[in-house]
């Protein structure tokens, strides 16, 4: 089945995870990814286990697939020639270079319009060129430092600490997505293209803020920031005769039948409990009770009588335990592919599920290079050319 996006060709000039991610997600819903690498390759190429002494590393295989690779050395003038060629027909260009250096290689909006006036490129990095970090750099560290995250993590654990999941990057990537489609729509509806930047900083502002603006979203502030529920000390998986469960008895009728099953009749006469509001007042002591009525039984003899009722709970999974979960795998999450040089793979699809439109694996993260001879030659290289940017190092193929 067709993706949504089959038919748009993307041209991408990133690396890491951020970009990669973003534009692998495009891939997923049909579009044409053509990743530009450097000779050397994507720097997570050899970062993770590898099963050949590759350059096919985990972390490069699960956020590269549906897309073809091609090496340009864009230090070279026929390097960046070969990346505007690229450029003509498609409909996007992602990268995810600081402003002044895609100036420097001859490949910023102006250059890329003047060869395109009609497509969409979006830039994606640390800080808005609007401001004054615009050319400082970044990565998923110093973004959750700058947003807020790591200080939220001092709050419950007494000193500032980095989420262990890079959560700036992929947050961002999202983020990209979402405007890359917004843009493409307004094109399909006007005939235009644009400029996009998607910094990491502001977005991830956008994305803390949400919900931690609290007190400070009044102007002058009735309070500090920091929505008081998620700073609880006792806001973690609870323990519980053999293990962990995660529950939640958020809204009012959540809570009558968490009291119910747990035989707490106590805590839902408590004027401490008697609604949302008085629960949030009362957080540390609503959290920590529900933590001493839930340590009385085994995980397993809770989820049996929690499964019945809309309370939200869940197991607490270990990371090698979601490759076995029920869910994911009877949803058809897992794929195994056969991968031509790298064996046997596992795969997670894509999340999304589209009645009329479908978004599959169509490809499996390419070599570095794999795709370059193709690539050129759609660009309108012949034989004779190709074979001399071979020659002079300007592309080159899979070892």
């Amino acid at each position: 089945m067709a993706g949504p996006l089959q038919g748009i060709k993307v041209v991408e000039f990133t690396s890491v995870v951020l970009g990669p991610w973003a534009c692998q997600i495009l891939g997923d819903m049909g579009a044409d990814v053509i990743k530009v690498e450097p000779p050397v390759g994507d720097t997570n190429r050899n970062l993770g286990p590898n099963r050949n002494n590759s350059d096919m590393s985990a972390l490069f295989m699960t956020c590269n697939r549906n897309k073809r690779s091609i090496v340009l050395d864009l230090k070279s003038p026929e390097g960046q020639e070969a990346a505007l060629k690229l450029a003509v027909d498609a409909d996007v260009m992602i990268h995810n270079f600081r402003p002044q250096a895609m100036v420097k290689l001859g490949l910023d909006y102006d250059a890329v319009k003047a060869v395109n006036p009609e497509i969409i490129y979006c830039a994606t990095y640390g800080y808005s060129k609007k401001g004054p970090y615009g050319d400082k750099g970044a990565l998923d560290d110093s973004i959750q430092a700058g947003s807020g995250v790591a200080m939220l993590m001092s709050m419950v654990e007494g000193e500032p600490r980095y989420l262990p999941t890079i959560i700036a990057d992929k947050t961002t990537g999202m983020a990209v997505v979402n405007a890359v489609t917004a843009a493409l729509f307004y094109k399909e509806r006007h005939g235009k293209g644009q400029e996009i930047e998607v910094p990491m900083y502001e977005t991830m502002v956008s994305f803390v803020m949400a919900e931690h603006q609290w007190g400070q979203t009044f102007e002058p502030p009735i309070g500090k920031a920091g929505y008081v529920r998620l700073m609880s000390e006792h806001r973690r998986p609870y323990k519980t005769k053999d293990g962990y469960i995660a529950v939640l008895p958020y809204w009012d009728n959540h809570w009558k039948t968490f009291c119910e099953i747990v035989e707490r009749p106590d805590m839902l006469t408590d004027p401490r409990f008697k609604d949302m509001k008085s629960r949030l007042a009362n957080i540390d002591v609503s959290y920590a009770e529900t933590g001493k009525a839930l340590s009385k039984k085994t995980t397993a003899e809770w989820l049996e009588l929690l499964a019945p009722t809309n309370v939200p709970h869940m197991i607490v999974n270990t990371l090698d335990g979601l490759i076995d979960d029920q869910q994911l795998v009877e949803s058809g999450f897992w794929e195994l592919h056969d991968h031509p040089t790298e064996g046997k793979i596992r795969m997670g699809k894509s999340p999304y599920n589209f009645s009329k439109t479908g978004t599959e694996i169509t490809r499996l993260p390419p070599r570095l290079g794999e795709q370059s001879e193709e690539i050129l030659r759609e660009a309108g290289y012949s034989d004779e050319d190709i074979v001399k940017m071979f020659e002079q190092g300007i592309t080159k193929g899979p070892a």
